[in-house]
């Protein structure tokens, strides 16, 4: 057995963000889907929003919680398509401190394969680091945010918090 595999992995702190203008907490599918998940793999959930697909409010949130010392990673959902309102992609990769564009291209490989075909190119979901921590945007659909919690963002999440954290060790 390696290091590696002996050593107790310690929950991640995330903070999961809903970017709709029609969403509430009594409603949110995908936001209670990434809590759920996350929890379910022994992950603190800090903090979660809901917020308008309005640049400004998203970037609150961000700013936020990217001052917060024990936040590690944020996952986003909602936001991600084509449409007018759909503006989570051009708030939040000016963030970026290094683009994970492979997150990106293996979500709309992943969900071409699992049926919903060449719609999945509408998808811009995108995933980088911002200096020390991680984040995701997944679209809003339920179904898309399981997919890409299980398939995604929960098998290596804590790889990538190690690889942003090391240096801090």
């Amino acid at each position: 057995m390696s290091h590696l595999e002996n050593t107790v992995k310690k929950p991640v702190a995330i903070c999961i963000l809903t970017v709709s203008d029609t969403r509430t907490m009594e409603n949110d599918k995908s936001g209670a889907t990434i809590k759920r998940m996350a929890e379910a793999e022994g992950h603190s959930i800090v903090d979660y929003r809901i917020s308008t697909d309005d640049p400004s409010q998203i970037s609150k949130h961000l700013q936020e919680w990217l001052k917060q010392s024990t936040v590690e990673a944020i996952i986003l959902t909602g936001g991600t398509g084509i449409s007018h309102r759909d503006q989570t992609i051009e708030t939040v990769t000016p963030y970026f401190t290094k683009p994970l564009d492979g997150f990106g291209e293996l979500f709309r490989f992943l969900s071409y394969s699992e049926d919903v075909g060449s719609k999945a190119l509408l998808s811009r979901a995108v995933a980088g680091a911002i200096h020390e921590k991680v984040l995701f945007a997944l679209p809003g659909s339920s179904k898309a945010v399981e997919l890409g919690m299980r398939k995604l963002i929960l098998p290596e999440l804590h790889h990538i918090v190690r690889e942003l954290t090391k240096h801090l060790d």
